[in-house]
């Protein structure tokens, strides 16, 4: 049987796009540290489509012991993972001197190794199987410095930068890898990153039109996918720009 794993799938933009597959008669494999919101999805999902299969796996992604432990459960349960999403992730805004740096780094694992881990592991997989998907979650964030939220504007890079690299060497093997970078969207997201200041500035997509955007995307083989006209455009402008005004203009929608 073959199964869309998704991380962060517990709430947000994960569980949004656990929906959509859902509705399209795809099993899943939902994979959170969340455990009570991991069965309060799948009890969601399953009243959307009692035909399919719904596996959930509680996972600290930051931990890598954690993270071979769940490829080593799905070899054991003989799962084949046809479309990855990497939709796990979090930011934090918060002056550089002033950061807890342990949560950084963290941030760092979750946003950058874990996706490299999973890429690796089921990219491999699905080259020799000649077919796949994967969707990793980056943002508009990721085009731009972030002053107050530097380490999560370098992840989003980060992602980037590897999720376009990896596409091309994997379009060889019919492996097909979409960079999603939305702008902001309404989630947890906000409260965990203590960002309400931006997002009273801007207004934020719904966590649903973006995943059906993704995933309307990733059918069509896409490579990457800036979700809003304004969202492309401020992307295009900061190309004409000195960083050094970039920078200073993002910083002023993180921060008074």
């Amino acid at each position: 049987m073959e199964y869309v794993l998704i991380t962060g799938s517990a709430s947000g933009l994960g569980l949004e796009f656990a929906k959509i597959y859902a509705k399209d008669d795809q099993n899943l494999i939902l994979v959170d540290m969340n455990e009570e919101g991991l069965e309060k999805a799948k009890e969601s999902l399953s009243s959307i489509n009692q035909k399919i299969d719904v596996v959930t796996y509680k996972c600290d992604l930051s931990i890598l012991d954690e993270l071979k432990s769940l490829t080593k459960f799905l070899e054991e349960k003989n799962y084949y993972v046809s479309t990855l999403i990497n939709s796990a992730g979090f930011g934090d805004r918060e002056d550089f001197v002033k950061m807890n740096i342990e949560k950084q780094i963290k941030m760092s694992e979750v946003n950058c190794n874990a996706l490299l881990f999973l890429c690796h592991y089921f990219g491999t997989k699905m080259a020799m199987a000649r077919e796949g998907h994967i969707i990793n979650v980056s943002s508009i964030a990721g085009f731009i410095p972030g002053p107050y939220m530097c380490t999560y504007h370098a992840t989003k890079g980060y992602v980037l930068l590897l999720s376009e690299s990896i596409g091309y060497e994997l379009a060889k093997y019919n492996v097909k890898v979409l960079t999603l970078c939305p702008g902001p969207f309404k989630s947890n997201f906000v409260k965990l990153a203590h960002n309400d200041y931006t997002f009273k500035k801007i207004k934020p997509f719904k966590a649903s039109e973006v995943a059906l955007k993704a995933y309307k995307a990733s059918k069509k083989g896409k490579r990457l996918l800036i979700t809003g006209v304004k969202n492309k455009l401020t992307i295009f402008v900061t190309r004409l720009f000195p960083r050094r005004l970039v920078t200073f203009s993002s910083a002023k929608t993180m921060k008074e």
